[in-house]
């Protein structure tokens, strides 16, 4: 036998699962800053392009805070506050950083990826507070009931978390700059939008934490 020969090792999901919550909430900050106009009937829908993904981010962090308790799943929402943070002060040093010569795109690159102070606070700040209520309003039902209704903890905790993050982002970055109208707008349209796909993939999100707590090597060391 090799002197460097080991045995297997049983790794879980949790960090596969956060490798993908982060990215969802980058791409989804940058989507944000196209709002997308939709005529309905007699309505005009506004959202910004961040709704496509972002409602995503919601479900793996239920399965985080269904599967791992609080604490992981704080930590994982921190992370991302902090990636998000770190994005943001890279593409603020591109743009200001002296184009070249032949560089015909700086006006398209700030409006797209530019550092907005404003925007970036909303969005760090409705993102922290929302993803964290989301989890503690499921750890906290969880811990009430246990495994059953299931269905109950995600939508609870959707339903309020989705709730404060919509609200704050909206106030944060569009108060002052867009009509109260349009603004109220926003949060209906993009909060009704984001229930509704948690909604939808509420069969998805049971299959998925389900495949995850009976593969989770570590999750009845949890319970």
């Amino acid at each position: 036998m090799s002197a460097y020969s080991f045995a297997p090792v049983r790794r879980g999901h949790y960090d596969i699962i956060v490798v993908f919550f982060v990215p969802f909430l980058l791409l989804s900050n940058i989507g944000a800053t196209k709002l997308i106009e939709i005529g309905v009937f007699d309505w005009t829908l506004i959202f910004d392009g961040g709704a496509i993904l972002f409602p995503l981010t919601y479900i793996l962090g239920d399965v985080l805070a269904e599967v791992y308790g609080f604490r992981p799943a704080r930590r994982a929402i921190l992370l991302g506050m902090f990636v998000s943070i770190m994005a943001s002060a890279v593409f603020f040093l591109v743009q200001i950083a002296p184009p070249a010569a032949d560089y015909e795109n700086q006006a398209a690159f700030e409006a797209v990826l530019g550092f907005v102070p404003r925007i970036v606070a909303a969005s760090v700040a409705g993102y922290v507070v929302g993803q964290l209520i989301n989890s503690w309003v499921l750890v906290t039902i969880k811990k009430k009931y246990g495994e059953k209704n299931l269905w109950a903890r995600l939508m609870g905790s959707t339903v309020l978390g989705e709730a404060a993050d919509t609200m704050i982002f909206c106030v944060v970055a569009w108060v002052g700059v867009m009509p109260a109208s349009t603004i109220l707008n926003l949060m209906i349209v993009g909060y009704v939008y984001k229930v509704a796909v948690e909604i939808v993939l509420l069969p998805v999100t049971y299959r998925v934490v389900a495949w995850v707590k009976r593969t989770e090597p570590a999750y009845q060391e949890i319970l």
